[in-house]
């Protein structure tokens, strides 16, 4: 029988092939239907959807807010008071956020000058729903643009279910599209006949979307180009096996792409959490994902230290981290790179999934070496001012200067008319 997962050391760990790579031919097919959906419109959009089996000719491909709030009346009383609880600690979170931040006004040399903070106007938020359609992602994009300030939140999903467009009302969306994959993006990029663009696009989704994203990026904002989930999970002698693995597997079964990862400060442990595996994956349903999963893009890392375990999990950077340890309070201060981080053995990273505050949406792929996951402040732009009563001769002189340096004269006599 093969492994369930391959056990390397730490000196055998790569993260060389774990950056994105989006294939030529998914962001040349990519390319073509952002093309034809911004220079047909409503034309290429109804393509597309009637080719993905997304809308038949007679639906539509926007839903209102009043469509959306009928959607509410027809799902389980129990279910939307969940979308609602699960809103408004998405939404709790994202102000603590926003009201870290404040705007700025210091003295500068004649004057004043300082920042504002300001809503990006209209957000786009895609949740995907292939596989599995995915409310949360609904509510963790769409509360937290809401919570910015936008002005206007759109919702895009493929074949929206009830659930997923009671979720857009309890979030604040103003309306859905029912389209998904390149597609979406391109609408919700460039618009269409009676839909307006927008100027943020977030939200995770398939290598189709990540690659329209990357094609948009630069005539609109993105929040990341987001690859296949990971976990890393860090664990010593006093973990349990059986929760080790059920937090593999709950990762594992996200698609075959999926990346978990176990790492281990000894190999005490290693057995039996093979062995968990095992007996787990016979009773989940989606098994035949997972164990694909785990075999093809997972790995158990032996360590010799908790040093060389923290090496590797800043070199992997990955999107989520679990920290299985005695000490986890410790270890997370020594963390550079991660998506989020959860610490200790009951913080589970599908608490983190399903809205206990911080978004889900989060860098993959060692993106979190430069960039956050999504946030408040993705919809927030920090815009400068300078307001001069008069320039002092010193300014003057700097600026006069400094513009002869870069041989740019216009400005330097722009700067010279100022004098007194």
């Amino acid at each position: 029988m093969a492994q369930i997962i391959k056990q390397i050391t730490a000196e055998q760990f790569s993260a060389d092939n774990l950056t994105h790579s989006i294939d030529a031919t998914t962001l040349a097919q990519s390319q073509a239907i952002v093309d034809r959906v911004r220079s047909e419109g409503m034309s290429g959009i109804r393509h597309f959807a009637a080719e993905f089996g997304e809308r038949t000719a007679d639906q539509p491909i926007q839903i209102q807010r009043a469509e959306l709030e009928a959607a509410t009346k027809r799902i389980d009383a129990d279910d939307l008071e969940l979308l609602k609880r699960v809103a408004g600690r998405i939404e709790t979170f994202a102000k603590a956020q926003l009201n870290s931040v404040s705007e700025i006004s210091i003295d500068v040399p004649g004057g004043t000058a300082g920042h504002t903070i300001e809503p990006i106007r209209s957000a786009g938020c895609y949740a995907p729903a292939g596989r599995f359609a995915l409310p949360s992602t609904v509510l963790m994009t769409a509360v937290t643009a809401r919570v910015a300030g936008c002005q206007r939140v759109v919702v895009a999903s493929p074949n929206p279910s009830d659930i997923m467009m009671a979720a857009a009302f309890v979030a604040g969306a103003d309306s859905m599209l029912a389209i998904g994959g390149a597609h979406a993006i391109g609408a919700l990029a460039y618009g269409f006949e009676g839909f307006e663009r927008c100027d943020m696009i977030a939200g995770p989704g398939n290598r189709w979307v990540t690659a329209a994203k990357k094609i948009v990026s630069g005539d609109c904002g993105i929040d990341m180009l987001a690859g296949p989930s990971e976990l890393a999970l860090v664990a010593d002698g006093s973990s349990d096996p059986a929760m080790i693995a059920a937090d593999l597997l709950a990762q594992a079964e996200h698609d075959v792409d999926a990346r978990p990862f176990l790492i281990l400060i000894d190999d005490s442990i290693a057995d039996a959490v093979k062995d968990q595996l095992e007996l787990q994956l016979k009773e989940l349903a989606s098994e035949e994902v997972a164990r694909q999963s785990l075999a093809n893009n997972g790995a158990l890392i032996v360590c010799d230290s908790v040093d060389q375990a923290i090496e590797i999990c800043n070199r992997l950077a990955p999107e989520h981290l679990e920290l299985h340890l005695a000490d986890a309070a410790s270890v997370a201060e020594k963390i550079q790179h991660a998506g989020c981080i959860f610490i200790g053995h009951q913080s589970a990273e599908v608490f983190g999934d399903y809205g206990v505050g911080p978004n889900h949406t989060l860098p993959t792929a060692g993106t979190a070496r430069f960039t956050a996951g999504l946030n408040v402040f993705t919809f927030l732009r920090i815009r400068t001012w300078l307001k001069l009563d008069s320039a002092p001769q010193s300014l003057i002189d700097d600026t006069a200067r400094l513009a002869e340096i870069e041989g740019l004269i216009g400005h330097q006599r722009s700067g010279l008319k100022r004098q007194g």
